[in-house]
């Protein structure tokens, strides 16, 4: 059973009502003072408690997606090293294979010409020689016929981290709200890839080249847009790119429309921080190089470079995110740049959670989209 199953966290909760049951039963019984009777009811106290702890960790890990399996809790990933042999035109080494497909949950119809469709995907740089496996969400625009010849937008969409692919499909709804929103008229027809931004698990690299170790901010720059170039009709102008992540993945989503302005044209980050933080899961991202370190500042960035040419999105909640202040003080800096386009959401009660970024994504989409070419 999948660490996401419903199964497990229904084993895990009965298990821990027989064990509380089973404690209230037994404790008469171990109320004597011999050294078997204290160990027995440590023993109980230990187990219900380890079982409860167990149903809550799994039941939050439902709710927020932190991780997709077993393997990747305990660090072991084993789908990252992907080989792709060939690109649907036969040559060989092509960076980006599909692996499956699905119709896109919540919407009635599962023809992809009126629904749209998902497609499971997995993705090799080149340059970097990272793998990763993303999802990919077409519109219905896509597989109709008049649309043939068209290419589309395309938004890059980052979890958080740990966070899992799959959560920006099914807890966010990223795919149903932009197959809803364009349906109604509110956005344009755009291509998703959904990722995380761990691209060398279990380390947190913060979308940074690390020196000597995983070229992130190389793998988002150019080799993900030349794999979804390579397989699918996509923008190939910068104006046709943006990215959109949340919490770590929004930092990312603005670190890397503000360092590669001429591949993402818009960058909004949902609750994000604005420099990278170096702790146990990042490791040493910077290996002594001052000039890396100040880049991966967005402080030092808006202070000391150029302004670069894109728009920027930030969200926050006045109540709630711990954010608030130094989103508002990110506001004012790019402000300052004449260059540099910023707008904001700013909820009046909020958190850094799902439900908060669920009704931030409506607004986020379509202002992306508002930004971006077709060509």
């Amino acid at each position: 059973m999948g660490l996401t199953s419903n199964k497990v966290l229904v084993l895990a909760i009965v298990i821990a009502v027989v064990l509380f049951a089973g404690t209230v039963w037994l404790w008469p019984r171990l109320a004597r003072q011999s050294w078997r009777a204290v160990t027995g009811r440590v023993g109980l106290l230990l187990a219900t408690q380890l079982a409860l702890f167990s149903s809550l960790g799994i039941a939050a890990n439902q709710a927020f997606g932190f991780y997709a399996s077993w393997a990747d809790l305990f660090g072991q990933e084993t789908d990252q090293g992907v080989v792709v042999d060939h690109t649907a035109n036969g040559r060989p080494g092509g960076p980006l294979q599909v692996m499956s497909t699905a119709s896109v949950k919540g919407v009635r119809s599962s023809r992809p010409q009126t629904g749209g469709q998902i497609q499971k995907v997995a993705i090799a740089g080149r340059k970097t020689h990272l793998a990763t496996p993303a999802y990919v969400y077409l519109p219905p625009e896509y597989f109709q016929p008049q649309y043939r010849t068209r290419t589309f937008p395309a938004a890059v969409v980052l979890t958080g981290y740990p966070g899992t692919a799959q959560a920006l499909v099914d807890k966010l709804d990223y795919p149903r709200t932009a197959q809803q929103l364009a349906k109604n008229g509110r956005m344009q027809p755009m291509i998703l890839i959904m990722l995380r931004p761990t691209v060398a698990p279990p380390r947190d690299t913060e979308c940074v080249d690390v020196p000597g170790g995983p070229q992130a901010e190389t793998f988002f720059a150019k080799d993900l847009p030349e794999a979804v170039l390579a397989h699918y009709r996509v923008g190939k102008r910068p104006g046709s790119w943006g990215v959109i992540g949340d919490s770590t993945g929004g930092y990312c989503a603005l670190k890397l429309a503000m360092h590669h302005p001429d591949v993402y044209a818009a960058g909004a980050g949902l609750s994000p921080y604005y420099k990278a933080p170096i702790d146990p899961t990042t490791g040493d991202l910077f290996r002594g190089d001052r000039n890396l370190k100040n880049r991966a500042d967005l402080w030092w960035l808006l202070k000391h470079e150029p302004a670069p040419d894109t728009s920027l999105l930030v969200t926050s909640s006045k109540i709630g995110e711990h954010n608030y202040k130094d989103t508002l003080k990110f506001i004012d800096q790019v402000q300052a740049k004449n260059l540099t386009r910023i707008s904001s959401i700013i909820l009046d009660s909020g958190g850094h959670n799902f439900n908060t970024w669920r009704r931030e994504i409506p607004a986020t989409l379509q202002w992306i989209s508002g930004r971006l070419t077709d060509r």
